[in-house]
């Protein structure tokens, strides 16, 4: 599973908040929100948050393994 725990941490220590996201740089609450509840989102979105906070993706995602995870 992907968990976006680390971007949480990012941003508190970062000079953003969700608000400034939301206002300045056009992160959807959708995303947020997708972002609070681990569900996927695409690459660009990724790509957007490391631009914004200056940041590698390690900060902003992990994979977890879980026995929960799709049989491949």
């Amino acid at each position: 599973m992907v968990s976006y725990r680390p971007f949480w941490e990012t941003l508190r220590s970062s000079s953003e908040t969700t608000y400034t996201l939301i206002k300045n740089h056009r992160i959807s609450g959708s995303t947020l929100d997708k972002l609070r509840k681990d569900k996927p989102l695409n690459t660009t979105t990724i790509n957007d948050l490391c631009r914004i906070l200056n940041c590698r993706v390690e900060d902003v995602m992990e994979y977890i393994p879980s026995e929960n995870d799709q049989q491949l």
